[in-house]
């Protein structure tokens, strides 16, 4: 029956562990899916982020040799109103756009005087349906060999350009080289770092390029793709997190189950010294010649029925354990006299004849206490049967009944000081190399202090390794329980 049971928990787990790692490989395989995905939604965003620019680039282009010819335009009807001969018309030409979005046009001649003039802002946005039927190429060939390049007026045109198509550099610097690569005409606001380079070529029979240096499109293709990069990584970390809380779960649980085994075997090592008892009684009575002895018949009769009863007690204790049956369990206590009943147990635990027994009672006769018999005297015999257990072959218990508490000492192994505060734990078992006879985990202390803790009474313990353990327990809870020393 255990081994076909432990081989149920052995399928059961060998199959979680199965399903664990196929679970895991699925999430990687996902996880790397998502990567992939991702790194091509990254080169598709950058290719069409890139078309971007150079589209940019052409309008800004067109845009700016529009600005020229309307400045080149403003700047010859300036000169007609100043009444400056046209052949000393030649002046210092510039241009920008104001905030409006207007082009301002700047001429400074030789004789120190300054025409200013104001082209309105068109109406669209970008010039680029002016020129359909016109060609860019032809458009510079006449333009550019009239009126000069200005590379911070396409700088600025270039700005509006990308911010119209929503992206927004902090850095846009353009040049014009030839088609060996060489700087034609450089521009003042360039500045060194790394950025991104984009070539357009805008007059091929002169060799003539445009060459823009912008500041890196990463964080903006990354801002494109924070949504999906955002989620993505959100419900990757929902299935890991997920799957970490089960796999801790079940392997709770596993520890559970391990912790349930482990009571069955310590509580059939508690059930058995009641039984060990009642068996020597019993054998007695077998085996010795009782006939012409009624009362030591009766005696060994006796011990055998309380043994019994006590068994029955401790079935009753381990239902009694749940939860619910401890939220609805009621006491019956009734006037106990202390000495009469520590030593009709402190006798049965004498009979036990697996080691030599010394157990010492002190208590005034007259001592009574008001406890739930049954109770207390579980309690009594859980403390006295550890002090059995946890000792060498012969063992010293006193048991000492005060008017405020009972305390039960022993010369055992003593406990470890680093275990004294999880002593009273549900299942918590002292690790000891000592004794490794006893083992499992147990609930006797878990229960004392559970029923103490119903009473109103608590416990607490004094201990040293090597040299003994000492529990007492006070009849009302005057001091903080589970006091340790």
């Amino acid at each position: 029956m255990w081994e076909s049971g432990f081989l149920a928990i052995f399928a059961v787990m060998k199959q979680f562990r199965t399903i664990s790692t196929a679970f895991i490989v699925v999430i990687a395989v996902i996880f790397c899916c998502n990567v992939y995905y991702l790194v091509n939604l990254y080169s598709s965003i950058r290719e069409t982020v890139e078309k971007d620019v150079m589209s940019a680039i052409a309008d800004a282009d067109l845009d700016e040799l529009w600005l020229r010819a309307e400045r080149a335009s403003a700047e010859k009807k300036a000169r007609m109103q100043a009444g400056i001969p046209e052949t000393e018309q030649k002046g210092e030409l510039s241009a920008s756009l104001d905030s409006a979005g207007n082009t301002i046009s700047t001429t400074v001649y030789p004789d120190g005087t300054v025409a200013s003039n104001t082209i309105p802002k068109k109406e669209e946005q970008s010039f680029t349906n002016i020129f359909t039927q016109s060609i860019g190429y032809q458009f510079h060939s006449v333009m550019d060999s009239f009126v000069d390049f200005d590379l911070t007026l396409m700088d600025s045109v270039l700005t509006r350009r990308l911010n119209d198509r929503y992206i927004f550099p902090e850095y846009v610097v353009a040049e014009i080289v030839n088609f060996k690569g060489e700087t034609i005409k450089e521009n003042s606001a360039k500045k060194s770092g790394k950025y991104d380079e984009f070539t357009y070529i805008f007059d091929p029979a002169a060799g003539l390029f445009y060459r823009v240096y912008i500041t890196p499109l990463t964080r903006h293709i990354f801002s494109e793709m924070a949504g999906v990069i955002v989620t993505v990584f959100l419900l990757m970390l929902a299935f890991t997190l997920a799957f970490i809380y089960l796999f801790r779960t079940v392997s709770r649980l596993r520890t559970i189950e391990e912790m349930k085994d482990d009571f069955v075997s310590n509580m059939t090592h508690e059930l058995k010294t009641p039984i060990a008892i009642a068996y020597s009684a019993n054998d007695a009575l077998l085996n010795y010649d009782m006939d012409n002895d009624a009362s030591k018949r009766l005696t060994y009769l006796n011990i055998a029925n309380k043994q019994l009863r006590r068994l029955g007690e401790l079935v009753e204790n381990i239902l009694a354990m749940s939860m619910e049956r401890r939220k609805t369990m009621q006491l019956k206590p009734e006037t106990i006299p202390l000495r009469s009943f520590v030593e009709e147990i402190a006798a049965a635990q004498r009979m036990r004849a697996d080691k030599d027994i010394e157990i010492e009672v002190e208590a005034d006769p007259s001592q009574t206490v008001e406890a739930d018999k049954s109770h207390l005297s579980n309690i009594l015999n859980n403390l006295i049967d550890n002090a059995i257990k946890y000792s060498g072959e012969s063992v010293r218990i006193s048991v000492i009944c005060k008017a405020d508490s009972i305390s039960v000492a022993d010369n055992g192994i003593g406990i470890p000081a680093k275990a004294l505060p999880y002593l009273f734990n549900k299942f918590y078992r002292v690790p000891n190399g000592n004794i490794q006879e006893v083992r499992g985990y147990g609930i006797g202390l878990y229960y004392v202090r559970s029923i103490l803790d119903k009473m109103g009474w608590s416990i607490s313990v004094r201990s040293k390794e090597g040299e003994g353990s000492v529990f007492t327990i006070k009849f009302r809870k005057d001091e903080p329980q589970d006091t340790f020393c």
